[in-house]
């Protein structure tokens, strides 16, 4: 009997080839794995393309509910955001697709994982380090890292086994998407001088095109989670892919990136995240309102933090559950409503309000309902500024002295 492999299927040209190339090369039965994060596809299709090719098993698991609740909401909260612009979309979803793997891989009784990642790219990491924290006694297959074709070669390789695949030589693109974003590279996109061209966006509309009335929306808040859109009360999928139409729209949500990958490496990549724009600045903004200053300084340096734990393929480690605790203590009481206006490729947050607001009209205004005691101030000042005076006096005369 041969061992099997649990092999992370996409139905693209990397994966659909390694369907082939891992029954010829390591003579292994090859189990698809489909994972719906909320990709617009025909997954039934795609399973059947897994068996046509040689899967001797193809499954489909529907995943947007955990992605969502379990990976996109937690890095929310944390604000996470890699190198001020990547909204992590794929590096958020590599994890929970380890965890299916492993999950499937058990159940199956298979002894090897397997995925599409070159030996390039971040995702190997997220999927190999994923893997051995889950379950290190699983070995891990990477035919895109270990065959050594060129991308044209693979297209080649697939042609010649009579194996359909979604691109051409001549279009070359590699995408990748889920609710959270979707992300694109390769082609002309390698030189980072050239505009990205129009066909790359596909969730988005241009600045140009985008409506020339702006667009109003509130979005609710409860302990950090997005809630409700407009009042309406809404599950996270759907405000996620709701808010993915609107913002895209109006042409929110394009991102062009020259990131730092891990492997050390500087990768031009265009994204698409809608929603995640609008979520995250409107998510900082209640936070503004509702965290004090000591608070709101030290997270921003856990929001990097957290942020370069996720891109760099550490969900499951011991440091990024230590700081998902802390962000889960800071969202007690980031409740509220925040009102956004979306228009010509901008996410504007113009108002928050919070029953838990930090915000005090009485302390802020400078009209006749003025609270503010403002003869304190002096006594405030000469202590707090009394450490600079005494340095200022000390130092600065022994300075004069010396140089005499």
């Amino acid at each position: 009997m041969k061992d099997k492999v649990v092999l992370a299927y996409s139905g693209g040209l990397d994966t659909s080839a390694a369907i082939k190339w891992i029954a010829e090369i390591y003579e292994m039965d090859v189990i698809a794995l489909s994972i719906d994060l909320g990709m617009e596809r025909d997954f039934e299709s795609i399973r059947q393309k897994a068996l046509k090719v040689g899967a001797i098993k193809a499954l489909v698991l529907d995943a947007k509910d955990i992605f969502i609740s379990d990976y996109v909401f937690p890095a929310l909260q944390a604000d996470a955001v890699y190198e001020g612009q990547y909204t992590l979309a794929t590096a958020l979803a590599r994890p929970l697709i380890a965890k299916l793997l492993v999950d499937t891989a058990l159940e199956e009784g298979a002894v090897v994982v397997a995925h599409g990642c070159t030996g390039k790219g971040n995702d190997q990491v997220r999927f190999d380090v994923s893997t051995a924290a889950l379950a290190s006694h699983l070995r891990i297959i990477a035919p895109a890292r270990e065959w050594g074709m060129t991308r044209e070669e693979t297209v080649a390789y697939a042609h010649r086994y009579g194996i359909p695949v979604p691109v051409t030589v001549d279009s070359p693109y590699s995408i990748d998407e889920n609710l959270w974003g979707r992300s694109i590279e390769c082609g002309v996109l390698e030189d980072p001088w050239i505009e990205p061209p129009e066909d790359v966006f596909s969730w988005t509309r241009s600045q140009d095109e985008a409506p020339e009335n702006p667009l109003y929306i509130e979005i609710g808040f409860e302990q950090g989670n997005p809630v409700s859109l407009d009042g309406q009360v809404s599950g996270g999928v759907e405000l996620v892919e709701k808010l993915n139409s609107l913002a895209g729209e109006h042409g929110v949500g394009r991102i062009d990136h020259l990131e730092n990958r891990l492997v050390g490496i500087k990768s031009r990549e265009i994204y698409e995240a809608p929603a995640a724009t609008v979520l995250l600045s409107a998510h900082l903004a209640l936070e503004q309102m509702t965290l004090s200053r000591d608070q709101l300084r030290f997270k921003q340096k856990v929001a990097q933090e957290y942020a370069e734990l996720v891109y760099n393929g550490l969900w499951f480690s011991a440091m990024r559950q230590d700081l998902a605790a802390y962000v889960q203590s800071t969202q007690r009481h980031v409740s509220g409503t925040v009102k956004v206006k979306l228009h010509k490729g901008k996410s504007m947050v113009i108002g928050r309000k919070s029953p838990k607001s930090l915000y005090s009209y009485n302390l802020a205004t400078y009209d006749k309902e003025d609270r503010f005691d403002q003869s304190a101030a002096v006594g405030f000042i000469q202590i707090y500024g009394l450490p600079v005076k005494t340095q200022a006096e000390v130092q600065e005369t022994r300075e004069e002295e010396s140089t005499e």
